[in-house]
């Protein structure tokens, strides 16, 4: 009886310990992440700068029911039909439509198409430890399955940093124009 007592609190204990290191080494890796795309999306504070990197605005500005908001989405297409993810170049840099018309820097969204990817026979795809979602087809994008991280870099998001939707952005302030 009290040999399984000890078993339980000795694996009771491991475990306590292994998950105490946990959020440290996650947290750093989640810090690190959120680094590099700042540094890689610095300049992008001004549209203008993302659309003379081949950045150009897709899909209008997307939003949940009730999830908030994913906010404007500017693709770079040479990026994503690449295969490739790289921190330093994400294939999407998204924005949130202010009240006064203008486009706030908010995050970057990292995408590689599933049957790209799969190919290639090395799992779910992740970026500095960092598993990326998987959004199957058919989708309200009209995408073939693919593979998505979205890294809310530059606007802190209350549900995390790399879930999908974001609880504090909104659409309101889109004008898709004429």
């Amino acid at each position: 009886m009290k040999i399984k007592r000890c078993g339980r609190l000795l694996g009771c204990s491991i475990i306590g310990v292994l998950t105490a290191s946990l959020p440290a080494q996650v947290s750093a890796n989640q810090n690190d992440l959120v680094k590099v795309v700042r540094e890689a999306t610095e300049k992008y504070h001004d549209v203008a700068a993302a659309e003379a990197d081949g950045y150009h605005l897709l899909f209008g500005c997307v939003s949940g029911p009730d999830s908030g908001a994913m906010g404007l989405h500017y693709v770079n297409l040479g990026l994503v039909g690449d295969g490739e993810l790289d921190p330093a170049k994400p294939e999407i840099v998204i924005y949130e439509p202010t009240p006064s018309g203008r486009l706030k820097l908010v995050g970057a969204d990292f995408l590689v198409f599933a049957d790209a990817w799969d190919q290639k026979g090395i799992g779910t795809p992740q970026l500095m430890g960092q598993l990326l979602h998987l959004f199957e087809s058919p989708n309200r994008f009209g995408l073939p399955a693919f593979y998505t991280l979205h890294v809310w870099a530059w606007k802190e998001n209350p549900t995390g940093m790399f879930v999908n939707w974001h609880s504090k952005i909104s659409c309101e302030g889109f004008n898709p124009g004429p």
